[in-house]
């Protein structure tokens, strides 16, 4: 299960940004995982916590969104969103396509409490 190791590594950069703005513990991690990107969202949501205990992320929310996979045609420049079943542009019907989303696993927001003292 590569959840767990990406679990860590999440943890790992989320206690860095916390060390560096001197945060006293992390409230809420938002993290983008594309649909192609190997990543099981559920079992990522079910080990942060446990990978996060003792640690200044202990207890701080993980959200998930979800970014759908979306391919740019190369010949007409449509860009759609699609599933992994694409066939051709549904424009032009070539088969020319570049992937513009669906890798995604991105730290996109850390909310952190800091003391202001």
């Amino acid at each position: 299960m590569h959840e767990l190791s990406i679990a860590q590594a999440l943890v790992e950069q989320v206690e860095g940004a916390a060390a560096k703005e001197h945060a006293i513990r992390v409230v809420r991690v938002v993290i983008a995982v594309g649909t192609l990107s190997g990543v099981d969202p559920e079992a990522l949501r079910s080990l942060f916590p446990l990978v996060a205990e003792e640690t200044v992320a202990a207890g701080a929310e993980l959200f998930i969104e979800q970014v759908a996979t979306r391919v740019r045609c190369l010949a007409c420049g449509l860009e759609a969103q699609t599933d992994a079943a694409f066939v051709g542009c549904t424009a032009c019907g070539s088969r020319d396509v570049e992937l513009s989303a669906g890798r995604e696993l991105n730290i996109k927001s850390i909310e952190l409490e800091v003391d202001e003292r």
